[in-house]
């Protein structure tokens, strides 16, 4: 199936990462030229690299969500290379696990900045160009804790969920003018957050590593923690051309681990 990738520009955050780094790679084979950016310079320059390799165009950029002077340079230099941005694929790093109560205000801005404003505020910048050519795609990786709350998550939950109601209202707003506005929700695919998340479980319960993954995987229906992989098939499909009448939804992608419908 063509994807109709091929020429457009896709710019993805956190694409230093597990997930972020396999839809980068994923958008590239498809003939994306594909913006990556990471707070983690080295790991962007890896991600492009592995691109570059397997005869991809992409460019790299050390990008801290929390700073927004940096939105109106990064943009510049991405339209200079490959032009305005087609795709935006929004990927923000996580809070530590924390208690939903209790939490100081200094905490709650700082990840409300670097979390939620940052998605707008970039998502913002580049959509008046796809409203002007008629085409555009955003798309907003969250977590499954925005449908079942995950028990020490409180900041993540909270915060994430206030972008489903953002996505949800910007993609009744830019429907009509062909761009598309979809949230994606990973379950428990195998990247370092997770494997930190379990070990983080596993010392606060004085129990270990390997029997909280066991209980964790135990509870997924298709037996096992999903590969980035195939979480990057599924964002590259909304990405794609083929994805015209799929707009304010929420994609779940779990192995069936979220009990609810």
């Amino acid at each position: 199936m063509d994807l109709g990738l091929k020429g457009k520009t896709a710019l993805v955050l956190g694409a230093g990462g597990g997930l972020g780094g396999a839809i980068a790679k994923t958008l590239a084979a498809e003939g994306a030229n594909v913006a990556v950016a990471d707070i983690n310079r080295e790991a962007a320059d890896k991600t492009v690299a592995t691109i570059a390799a397997a005869g991809g165009s992409a460019m790299a950029f050390q990008w801290d969500l929390a700073d927004l002077g940096v939105i109106e340079p990064n943009l510049a230099a991405i339209d200079k290379q490959f032009g305005q941005v087609d795709v935006l694929v929004n990927i923000t790093g996580g809070p530590p696990p924390t208690l939903v109560s209790g939490q100081n205000a200094e905490s709650w801005r700082k990840y409300f900045d670097s979390m939620v404003l940052s998605v707008i505020a970039i998502s913002d910048a580049v959509l008046p160009k796809m409203r002007e050519k008629k085409w555009g795609r955003i798309i907003t990786s969250t977590s499954s804790g925005v449908v079942a709350p995950i028990p020490n998550l409180g900041l993540s939950n909270a915060l994430r969920m206030s972008l489903l109601g953002w996505s949800k209202t910007l993609a009744g707003e830019v429907g009509r003018d062909g761009v598309t506005v979809n949230v994606v929700l990973p379950g428990r695919i195998a990247t370092q957050r997770i494997t930190f998340l379990d070990e983080q479980k596993a010392k606060r319960e004085g129990r270990p590593v390997e029997e909280v993954s066991a209980a964790s995987t135990a509870s997924i229906p298709v037996g096992r923690y999903g590969d980035p992989q195939e979480y990057a098939d599924v964002v590259a499909f909304i990405a794609s051309m083929r994805s015209s009448y799929l707009t304010g939804s929420v994609i779940r992608v779990d192995g069936g681990l979220i009990a609810s419908v």
